[in-house]
C-alpha cells in the first residue's frame, strides 16, 4: 500500500460549491477510484490561502493522477474546471508532495 499526496488550488470563492460538488460526487466516479486500487481519498482545503491538500491510500503503482485517459475522469475535470486551476486540458493543476515524515 502506498501512500499519495498532492496539493491543488482552489480559485477563490469557491469553496462552498466545491464541497457541494464533492458531497455529490458520481457514484461511477466513486467506483472508478475504487477499481483503480484507491481504499482512501481525502481531500483539506487550507481556507487562508486556497490551497487544496489531497492524500490517497493506494494498492499498486497508480493514484487518482493516472485515471487522466478515463471519459469519466475527464468528464469530472470539464465540470470541476470552473472552480478550480486547471491545465490546458482541464485537469487540475496539481503538484506532487514529497512524505517527509509517517507514523503508524
Amino acid at each position: 500500500m502506498q501512500r499519495i499526496a498532492f496539493k491543488m488550488k482552489l480559485k477563490p470563492g469557491n469553496t462552498e460549491e466545491y464541497v457541494r460538488r464533492h458531497d455529490e460526487i458520481w457514484p461511477e466516479l466513486k467506483q472508478l477510484l475504487k477499481d483503480a486500487g484507491i481504499s482512501e481519498y481525502s481531500i483539506f482545503l487550507d481556507a487562508e490561502t486556497d490551497t487544496l491538500f489531497a492524500f490517497q491510500k493506494v494498492s499498486g503503482d497508480g493514484g487518482s493522477q493516472n485515471l487522466k485517459e478515463n471519459p469519466i475522469v475527464q468528464k469530472w475535470w470539464n465540470y470541476m474546471a470552473d472552480l478550480m486551476e486547471t491545465n490546458a486540458d482541464n485537469s487540475p493543476v496539481s503538484v506532487p508532495l514529497q512524505e517527509v515524515f509517517y507514523m503508524a
